[in-house]
């Protein structure tokens, strides 16, 4: 009876001590090992071209620190409710359009990019999809960060 006990007792304070409120932001310091600068082809889709570079560079974690360009077509996704998971749109057009920003996370070897487009008119952008194709080139920055790092969830509303 006694090694029962000790058992729950054992298990019941696992169990409270993991259900303890973990903090709403946490970080994690680290520091750059590498810089690559990757330039991509008129006709080169952004995504695959990334994802290339992911493997053949050996990238397991990065920060996607700037990008710049310009497109023939573009396809990505942005959210449309407040749910979660959320709703989704997946806008996609064969435009030319400026490439002003892209940014995202290299999160242990999975590629998560957000892009920024304009023309005359307007600005658009969300999450990088397959089909963002080069029309001048595309120029972007990855910072690569070192493997042992843990941040290959911080993309994900489930992880508290």
């Amino acid at each position: 009876m006694k090694k029962i006990l000790l058992f729950l007792f054992s298990f019941l304070s696992i169990t409270s001590y993991s259900q303890v409120d973990k903090p709403q932001i946490y970080s994690v310091t680290t520091q750059f090992e590498r810089i690559e600068i990757v330039r991509f082809v008129p006709g080169t889709d952004m995504l695959e071209g990334l994802k290339k570079i992911v493997v053949d560079k050996g990238i397991k974690n990065a920060v996607i620190l700037s990008g710049i360009g310009s497109v023939t077509d573009y396809h990505y996704h942005v959210v449309s409710d407040k749910s979660l998971p959320p709703a989704e749109e997946d806008p996609q057009a064969s435009v030319p359009m400026d490439l002003v920003s892209v940014q995202g996370h290299i999160l242990n070897g999975r590629v998560h990019v957000h892009i920024s487009l304009s023309d005359v008119n307007s600005m658009v952008g969300g999450h990088l999809e397959p089909g963002t194709k080069a029309l001048t080139f595309f120029m972007i920055t990855i910072g690569v960060l070192p493997d042992n790092i843990d941040i290959g969830s911080f993309d994900s509303y489930k992880v508290q």
